[in-house]
């Protein structure tokens, strides 16, 4: 009998040998077991410190994030397709208002006269005509040189020029009165088309679009 043997055991139950039966498999399976369990819960615990920590930075939960999200946008600010409230369109003299001198600076006779005769259908009211003053008789290379007082610059002198394509608009310093010139030059042929004329006319006084429109870019 092997001295592992108690006393009284035998038969089937004896143990022979000199060691005790190895019980380290089952040992090695319970560690690794509470080995897993260990490496979840610390996943787990990691995990939920992460979403605790975005929390406080980010104030909030999911739905806080997304208002504040949305808040974020930028935004632009864009050119009103219509006049805004309130907004009032600049106010121009109409055709009838105005006085036209017309000069003729070339050498073409007859074409201060027609020209006049034809600004005169088209509603302006008509001056003098006749030859242009010796400092632009032939010097006029361009289209025409519209001269007027410098309260003419932003009231009569637009309205001319709807009439004459790629004129010159001067002021001369010290002249009275409203009465503006028309010094035609060695590049006029014609008068711009009526139909054109009136739409440009139409749109000086139109209102302008505004920016006070803001758009959100997200």
């Amino acid at each position: 009998m092997s001295m592992l043997t108690p006393p009284g055991m035998g038969g089937q139950y004896r143990i022979t040998g000199d060691k005790y039966p190895r019980m380290r498999p089952r040992r090695r399976r319970a560690r690794l077991v509470l080995s897993v369990v260990a490496s979840v819960t610390a996943l787990g615990l990691v995990g939920w410190g992460t979403l605790q920590l975005i929390d406080v930075f980010t104030g909030g939960g999911g739905t806080a994030s997304a208002a504040g999200a949305a808040g974020d946008c930028v935004k632009q600010a864009a050119a009103s397709p219509s006049p805004a409230a309130g907004a009032s369109a600049a106010v121009f003299p109409k055709p009838a208002q105005i006085t036209v001198n017309v000069y003729n600076a070339t050498t073409r006779t007859g074409l201060a006269k027609d020209t006049a005769d034809e600004l005169k259908k088209r509603g302006f009211k008509i001056g003098d005509v006749g030859n242009a003053p010796a400092k632009f008789d032939q010097k006029v290379k361009g289209t025409a040189i519209l001269l007027g007082p410098a309260t003419a610059l932003k009231t009569s002198l637009p309205v001319l020029a709807t009439q004459v394509t790629a004129a010159d608009q001067r002021t001369e310093a010290g002249r009275k009165g409203a009465t503006v010139d028309l010094i035609i030059g060695n590049a006029f042929k014609t008068l711009t088309p009526q139909a054109t004329a009136t739409k440009a006319i139409t749109a000086l006084s139109a209102p302008k679009p505004t920016a006070s429109t803001a758009k959100k870019s997200c």
